[in-house]
């Protein structure tokens, strides 16, 4: 509902004036910003971890199965912690973040802070509020990570693998829709 918000108040203020107390004047003051290329990077980072997740998200899955029926060929690895795909899903999820921490300083080198005009500070609130909430897909990788290396049971680790994969597939379908966003509604 935060990013419905979001959106409602970043297409509305798109379109009011405001007032020029210089000129006793309503100006149009949206200023469209040039959004980095890096933003197009860090878009296939977060799909690419989205691929990692669902991986990660399976295997626990199968692992969960195996412990229930005869265990499968392969499925010893599997039972002993070894989350290589949840590794992998947490490593992007921090590049993605750090990707975010660089557009951020591209936009300031160009002259686009979060007070400059109304449209950059709509686009420092959306980006922003989608990295907190992404900081937390990561805390909720590290505790299924943790989960792993403390041996908890698979059908443990695979329900809360299951809830911080779809968390994390939220995340990366909520990336592109703000980037879309952004993009295209300017």
């Amino acid at each position: 509902m935060l990013f419905v918000s979001f959106t409602s108040a970043y297409v509305v203020r798109q379109g009011l004036p405001t007032w020029d107390p210089g000129t006793n004047q309503l100006v149009r003051d949206w200023i469209p910003v040039k959004l980095p290329a890096l933003l197009l990077v860090n878009t296939l980072v977060l799909l690419v971890s989205s691929v990692g997740m669902e991986l990660a998200r399976r295997q626990t899955k199968l692992a969960a199965v195996a412990v229930t029926t005869k265990p499968a060929k392969g499925a010893s690895a599997i039972l002993e912690g070894k989350t290589p795909w949840l590794a992998m899903t947490i490593a992007l999820g921090l590049l993605f973040l750090y990707g975010q921490w660089m557009a951020w300083k591209q936009l300031a080198a160009s002259g686009f802070y979060v007070s400059t005009t109304p449209s950059s500070s709509f686009v420092y609130l959306l980006t922003g509020a989608h990295a907190v909430h992404l900081m937390g897909g990561v805390i909720a990788l590290l505790v299924a990570g943790l989960f792993a290396l403390l041996h908890r049971s698979v059908t443990t680790r695979s329900i809360v693998v299951d809830v911080a994969g779809w968390y994390w597939h939220f995340m990366a379908a909520l990336w592109v829709y703000i980037l879309c966003l952004l993009e295209f509604a300017m």
